[in-house]
């Protein structure tokens, strides 16, 4: 961060900062503009793409940004970026198309309609910043492949837990400590939430009750750890996790005694959650170390005496530090995480309710299904459905509360560049 700091203020003297498009004008996207046009020297949020545009208004507002053009073509987006304006438009595929932007950020929250705009984005050699663990931990290791091929870097977002643990995990593993365990804290997790029973907190803070809902029911934090997992290799030691849950104000120091040893000696470590421990919100990594020397400073500095010792981050700040992510994409073709190779861990999707023939299954954090991470060779083995392809499809028969849905159990709607993403990504891993 140190070295992007002093290089964004070049690009500031320099009169050359980075030019990112924004996709998605919603809660979080508001933070992210807010952020990039008062805040972040040597970088501006140029261009906002939204299926509403007077929202994207409103977002540029919030900004303080009153140049405000907006465009339905690529000559007028141009025109007006060369003249100083600020863009909005309800065509995403402007942004991706435009020689006056460089970086994507995708705010969205969608898997169809953003991976279409992560694939257009990429076929134009632009970089692509990912505020969307749905789409990333569905078919982020094949758009990791056709980011490779294009030369460009696509990535999840630090400020997000998944960036903040990579973070941690990376600072643990250059330190010779060897990571075991990748946590992320929770306040809150019960699988029955909806968007009905989350709709007061949604409205308190302005977010969308679906949103809302992914968090509390487990799907995101789900997503979130199938992100991690795909990022170092780990897996997880059971489906849907262990998610330990402490007293309330518990230390994340005491982390250890939480999960099952032989989990994090044997193979290669695990993602996991804990509920009610302290700092909440923030992301821990236990690690080990071999050297009895090193066990013994580790010890001097507080770290215990091991053999699991408990490095944590206490707080995530989201859209405060995307700006981070984008600069080391552009500047460093950094990913802040993106996925190594052949998926380890998929979100798959499990009945909220008890389901009957002909329902259709509606969208991530609403009235029908919740998500839970199981790993990849045994998806694919049980032809489990994932989450994050569950909305719009129709049940064959019944399904009971809980059970984890099969591919078997649904008709796909036709014509989706999601599934034939996935069907590519099932192809080139093999």
């Amino acid at each position: 961060m140190i070295i992007v700091d002093k290089l964004l203020d070049e690009l500031e003297t320099n009169g050359k900062p980075i030019r990112a498009g924004v996709v998605g004008a919603g809660f979080m996207a508001r933070g992210i503009v807010l952020q990039i046009e008062k805040s972040t020297p040597g970088m501006r949020a140029l261009a906002i793409a939204n299926r509403h545009v007077e929202k994207a208004a409103d977002v540029y507002r919030a900004a303080g940004v009153n140049e405000i053009d907006e465009v339905q073509d690529l000559g007028a987006m141009d025109r007006a970026l060369a003249a100083g304006h600020h863009c909005i438009t309800n065509d995403p595929m402007l942004l991706c198309r435009s020689d006056n932007i460089d970086v994507v950020i995708d705010v969205t929250g969608s898997i169809d309609y953003s991976a279409r705009v992560a694939l257009e984005a990429i076929r134009r050699k632009k970089h692509v910043v990912l505020m969307n663990a749905e789409l990333d931990g569905t078919l982020g290791p094949i758009l990791k492949v056709l980011a490779d091929r294009a030369g460009v870097v696509i990535t999840n977002a630090d400020g997000d837990q998944p960036g903040v643990i990579l973070n941690l995990y990376r600072f643990v593993r250059g330190i010779g400590v060897r990571p075991v365990l990748c946590g992320n804290i929770k306040g809150l997790h019960d699988p029955y939430r909806n968007p009905a029973t989350q709709k007061d907190f949604a409205e308190r803070w302005g977010q969308n009750p679906y949103m809302v809902t992914s968090f509390a029911d487990g799907t995101k934090i789900s997503f979130e750890q199938a992100i991690v997992a795909n990022a170092t290799g780990m897996v997880v030691a059971k489906r849907g996790m262990h998610g330990p849950e402490v007293a309330t104000g518990t230390p994340i120091t005491e982390a250890a005694q939480w999960y099952p040893h032989d989990s994090l000696v044997t193979g290669p470590g695990i993602v996991d959650y804990v509920v009610g421990a302290h700092p909440s919100p923030g992301v821990f990594v236990l690690g080990t170390h071999d050297d009895p020397v090193q066990q013994h400073y580790l010890e001097l500095y507080k770290l215990g005496d091991g053999p699991f010792y408990c490095f944590y981050t206490p707080y995530h700040l989201c859209h405060f530090e995307v700006p981070n992510t984008v600069a080391r994409a552009v500047l460093f073709k950094d990913a802040a995480i993106a996925p190594l190779g052949r998926p380890r861990v998929d979100v798959v999707a499990a009945g909220k309710v008890d389901l009957e023939a002909g329902d259709e299954l509606d969208a991530i954090g609403g009235y029908k299904t919740y998500g839970l991470a199981e790993n990849s060779e045994i998806v694919t083995r049980d032809q489990l459905l994932p989450i994050g392809l569950a909305e719009g499809c129709r049940l064959k028969r019944p399904v009971p509360r809980d059970q984890v849905l099969t591919y078997d159990d649904v008709v796909l709607p036709q014509g989706r560049l999601s599934d034939s993403l996935r069907q590519q990504q099932s192809s080139h891993f093999g």
